[in-house]
């Protein structure tokens, strides 16, 4: 199958990419998450994704979708209480709307490999944009190759953030440490 992968960042990339190509599928990448804050950390990780994705020679579909990190707050605004869910309709909708556009046979997204993310509600979210667009998510569950991949894109010399990416997680994080 020829599958659009959502990459949140290049560690989360290590894994799922080399589980679906070792599959056969034919892999794309897109970084593609406004919801990182502050702008300058997205910046970091969209050049660590860049760099690994160049590096590696994996393909990566650039994002045309015209929606930024303005378009997120827009649409995160004064629903702190369901903000996980609202950002991962938000850029998974992106990219079910992307993948069917483009021609793909079907989507999946780097997320499901974090232990950090809310798992369940992401994969709801990803099965509601399947059938939207009509398209096919591919789910894996591949939270099982956390310690693998944090092994190996610490052997990379990856950057990796500490903290999800919107503005509210980086605030848990720093609560967290205070």
């Amino acid at each position: 199958m020829k599958i659009l992968l959502h990459a949140c960042c290049a560690p989360c990339l290590v894994i799922p990419y080399d589980d679906l190509t070792s599959q056969g599928h034919d892999v794309t990448a897109i970084f593609f998450n406004p919801n990182i804050h502050p702008f300058t950390e997205r910046l970091r990780r969209l050049d660590a994704f860049n760099e690994y994705t160049s590096q590696n020679g994996i393909k990566v579909l650039e994002d045309n979708s015209g929606k930024d990190m303005e378009d997120w707050f827009r649409e995160i605004a004064f629903r702190e209480s369901q903000k996980c869910w609202i950002c991962f309709n938000f850029r998974m909708d992106v990219i079910g709307k992307m993948a069917e556009s483009k021609g793909f046979d079907a989507f999946s997204t780097t997320l499901l490999f974090s232990r950090f993310q809310k798992h369940d509600l992401l994969k709801s979210s990803c099965e509601a944009v399947s059938g939207k667009y009509e398209i096919p998510f591919v789910y894996n569950d591949w939270r099982s190759g956390w310690n693998e991949g944090v092994k190996r894109y610490r052997k990379l010399g990856l950057y990796r953030q500490k903290y999800c990416g919107c503005v509210y997680s980086e605030k848990e994080r720093a609560l967290k440490i205070m």
